[in-house]
């Protein structure tokens, strides 16, 4: 069974920067994309960012495009998503999942197979 795992959230100012790491067991990341989705408290659930398995393609929200950046690391069974010019809007629990499919609209959640449990990113001064 595919697992995920999430991890880097922390407490940060607006302005600021932070890396988010997800970990893949297995080969996973030859057979399947890795998607990002945050959810706050009493909000929908939202589609970040995601990655082709083929690497050569990736998708952003608009909320975060130019902000957010994914990459792979093959060699670690790895996805980060590196997040620069952090506002308050983006404060929220980050999952990272596995899908055939790469989508991050609304409703794409159900296209993803595997999630991780999420870690936690609050921006605030």
């Amino acid at each position: 069974q595919v697992q995920l795992v999430e991890s880097g959230g922390g407490l940060v100012q607006p302005g600021g920067s932070l890396r988010l790491s997800c970990a893949v067991s297995g080969p996973t990341l030859d057979h399947y994309s890795i998607g990002w989705w945050r959810q706050a408290p009493g909000k929908e659930r939202e589609g970040v960012s995601c990655i082709k398995k083929s690497g050569d393609r990736a998708f952003y929200g608009d909320s975060v495009k130019g902000r957010f950046t994914i990459s792979r690391d093959k060699t670690k069974n790895t996805v980060y998503l590196q997040m620069t010019s952090l506002k308050p809007e983006d404060t929220a629990t980050y999952f990272c999942a596995a899908t055939l499919f790469c989508a991050t609209e609304v409703g794409a959640e159900f296209e993803y197979d595997y999630w991780g449990q999420g870690t936690r990113v609050s921006v605030s001064s």
